[in-house]
């Protein structure tokens, strides 16, 4: 029951392949774990729970999963890659499962010698977010090999998305309208800031959200100063603005929305300076987004202006990103950047600024897809009304 469709990991794994054959590499190991999910899932369409792993993708042949033994079930009935192997490294410490078949990967070396002959060089992808001690049982255990990062290279497979992927970012984006709507009518005094998440999350579960790309951010008050705050119990109060934000998630990959709401149903008048800050950095960096531009240049207009406005002291983030199995995802557009905006991304403006002193912390967030025809949102009327007064 993978999240995945078996023609998308097997033209993926073709692509990886392919940097084999290009850069004279025998097999890749490509690695994962719950907190760097992307990798492995554009593999496998699937992502392990508590225990972490690597995808092993030969030059010619069948890829396996590199794992633990309590995923091993999961990925055999989930994962479009299925043949697995199990390692210490990868499970959770000091677990033991007495019937399970682990080896170490001096035994593995062995193997893979046995089904592919001579391996002299080996791709990591990954390998900086590894930890150290499986990191250095891969350098023992392949003995004499030369491992070379190939992560550079097998990331930028995922910059353009395929139909597939632009159908699930799509449908992820419909749900995130949902769950606006839904958190937007939950938004009152004396409401938590947990029910407002919880109307969000339960308006996309109950749509068929597969997952979130990130914890439901509902930040009230000074708590939005914490730029990604997850729900707690605090309850909202009126003059309060509630920033809020949501991920939810399609075949494993995100849509997003993000907005600032009054407590009270109305902005005051000094709230409505402070969000139209925001509408006009959108709309300046909106108008901006055009194919060829560099990181660089997308996200000038929006800081541009909020130098003019003494604000540029509050930002912490950049405005433009891509989306896609995490919401937010290389390449990122900052503002030291040299990335190119190319056909086929899926991406987002993303305008904020945090610790001011009376506003606190404010966002709105929307995605685009990046067409032939030009700019495409992908939440019309979020678009609209982020661009409009």
């Amino acid at each position: 029951m993978a999240y995945l469709i078996k023609a998308e990991s097997q033209a993926r794994i073709g692509k990886v392949q392919e940097i084999l054959a290009a850069k004279n590499l025998d097999i890749a190991l490509v690695y994962y774990d719950e907190f760097n999910i992307g990798n492995g899932w554009y593999l496998t369409g699937w992502c392990p729970q508590f225990e972490s792993g690597a995808v092993l993708v030969p030059r010619e042949g069948e890829p396996m999963i590199l794992g633990g033994p309590e995923s091993e079930p999961f990925a055999k009935l989930d994962s479009m890659i299925t043949e697995t192997r199990n390692f210490t490294v990868f499970m959770v410490p000091d677990e033991e499962y007495p019937n399970a078949t682990i080896i170490d990967f001096k035994k593995l070396f062995e193997e893979l010698t046995g089904r592919l002959g001579n391996i002299k060089r080996v791709g990591l992808v990954g390998a900086g977010r590894m930890p150290a001690a499986g990191y250095h049982q891969i350098v023992e255990g392949f003995s004499g090999v030369e491992l070379v990062d190939i992560t550079d290279a097998f990331v930028r497979l995922r910059y353009i998305k395929s139909e597939w992927e632009k159908q699930q970012i799509r449908a992820a984006f419909k749900l995130a309208d949902a769950a606006y709507d839904a958190m937007k009518a939950k938004t009152a005094k004396g409401v938590s800031e947990i029910e407002v998440a919880a109307a969000g999350e339960y308006a996309v579960r109950s749509r068929g959200a597969s997952g979130f790309g990130f914890g439901t951010i509902v930040g009230s008050g000074a708590r939005s100063n914490a730029v990604v705050p997850t729900a707690t119990s605090k309850l909202l109060q009126d003059g309060e603005l509630v920033m809020v934000g949501i991920s939810p998630k399609v075949n494993g990959y995100a849509g997003v929305v993000g907005d600032v709401f009054p407590v009270s149903g109305t902005y005051t008048e000094r709230q409505r300076i402070a969000v139209d800050h925001l509408k006009e950095a959108f709309r300046r960096t909106k108008e901006g987004l055009a194919v060829g531009k560099t990181g660089k240049q997308l996200d000038a207009p929006a800081r541009a202006y909020f130098e003019e406005q003494q604000l540029s002291q509050y930002l912490v983030c950049p405005f433009v990103h891509t989306i896609g199995l995490h919401e937010a995802e290389s390449p990122f557009f900052g503002p030291h950047s040299n990335d190119v905006l190319e056909l086929g991304m899926m991406i987002c403006v993303d305008i904020s600024f945090f610790g001011h002193p009376e506003f606190h912390g404010l966002r709105i967030e929307t995605g685009y897809e990046v067409t032939e025809n030009g700019i495409v949102p992908l939440s019309p009327r979020l678009d609209a009304y982020f661009l409009n007064d």
